[in-house]
């Protein structure tokens, strides 16, 4: 697979170029400030991105020109300097957050919904619905590095394109994502001279979305088209895919799903994880030490994010439509929700700060961010946005899967 090399050398030359001409015209001063209380809100009606301070609790600017945002997430550099926006125009956008302006943008496909940032700091990874694939670039230069498509086999012989969800880096300067009509996992290996595609098949029907442990271990997918995941173990690659919860909905009525859950949002605590039930009003909590179901819990409506506190004591839940106007907590020790929310209309997005004390949410319809206490629940703050979706803090930088 051939690799698109950028031209370094010329790069170079230019640089040297600018310096012989002379000393350049100043540049506008940027505040001196690091980075790491920072982070970005979409805007998915105009898009836009408002850019925010988690310290101070306030929005710093409202920046234009990220195209269709109405499905898109945010990968941050090694450096947590800039901001990779993936859009569902098919849009790779590059946001510097020190002079809070757009300084690179791609359109490399007809639909991604996501990606991911290697663990070297070198590649950012692409996943395209149309035309389906997964395209890999330089993140300094933007350049195309490796173009791998998604050809599967169907079972009449013919071949097509599957869309690719799931995108996550793992350790090794791997990327691993799931092909969704293909039933296949596929993992991509950048850390050699020409990076090397393993393919999983029969994985299980219709991975929808994926995660990967917060150690790099255990990728999971979602499988719409049956109960129960699809699990892979990337410290024993060789034993293949596994199916873990495969009959946790066996004999019961689905409800109809209005939306998908996310994976990418699951919870871990301890030995514990919990994940959204598909078609379900419940959250479901499983042993990772053998990924048994041991739990069920009935809440608000059909959960779409799970995620966990940092320190793992509580877990708040997020809902689809029709009962998206609520966010429920759970306690982790004794699997009881202990608090019901409503920060407004439209609840999808949630994020917490680095250490955990506080939760930004996002109400969509009501056109605001409410910042929440985490152990108090009290509100702190309400911040004015351009209906808000996705949230994300630049501590995901360093951490894996984020």
């Amino acid at each position: 697979m051939p690799l698109h090399r950028p031209f370094k050398s010329l790069l170079a030359a230019g640089a040297l170029s600018l310096l012989a001409a002379g000393p350049a015209l100043a540049e506008p001063a940027v505040e001196l400030r690091g980075t790491g209380d920072l982070g970005v809100v979409i805007e998915r009606a105009t898009g836009s991105v408002a850019l925010v301070d988690t310290t101070h609790k306030r929005v710093l600017r409202h920046i234009e020109g990220f195209g269709d945002l109405s499905h898109a997430s945010v990968k941050f550099t090694r450096d947590a300097r800039h901001a990779f926006v993936f859009g569902r125009d098919g849009g790779l956008t590059r946001l510097d957050l020190l002079t809070g302006e757009i300084d690179g943008r791609i359109i490399q496909g007809g639909n991604s919904i996501g990606g991911a940032i290697s663990q070297d700091g070198r590649f950012v990874a692409v996943g395209n619905y149309e035309p389906g694939g997964v395209k890999v670039f330089d993140v300094e230069t933007m350049e195309l590095v490796v173009d791998v498509p998604a050809t599967y086999e169907k079972p009449d012989g013919t071949t097509d394109q599957a869309k690719v969800v799931g995108v996550v880096d793992v350790p090794g300067n791997m990327f691993v994502f799931s092909l969704f009509e293909a039933g296949e996992i596929w993992t991509l290996d950048m850390s050699t001279e020409e990076p090397e595609v393993t393919r999983y098949r029969d994985v299980g029907s219709m991975p929808y979305d994926a995660l990967i442990t917060a150690n790099g271990r255990y990728y999971i997918a979602g499988l719409f088209g049956e109960d129960g995941m699809a699990l892979l173990d990337l410290w024993h690659p060789e034993k293949g895919v596994q199916r873990i919860l495969p009959d946790y909905g066996r004999g019961e009525e689905r409800l109809p799903v209005y939306k998908m859950p996310h994976l990418e949002g699951w919870a871990m605590a301890g030995d514990q994880a919990f994940f959204p039930a598909v078609g379900r009003n419940e959250v479901l909590v499983a042993d990772t030490r053998d990924w048994s179901l041991t739990e069920r819990i009935e809440v608000h409506g059909q959960p779409i994010f799970v995620m966990s506190r940092p320190d793992e004591r509580q877990v708040w839940v997020t809902f689809a439509h029709p009962n998206n106007d609520r966010v429920q907590v759970i306690d982790t020790r004794t699997l009881e929700v202990i608090e019901t929310l409503s920060p407004g209309e439209s609840i999808l997005h949630k994020e917490f700060t680095p250490r955990g004390e506080h939760i930004w949410i996002s109400a969509r319809d009501s056109g605001h961010v409410v910042v929440y206490d985490t152990r108090t629940f009290e509100e702190l703050a309400r911040l004015p946005a351009e209906s808000p979706s996705g949230i994300f803090f630049t501590h995901r930088a360093h951490r894996i899967g984020l």
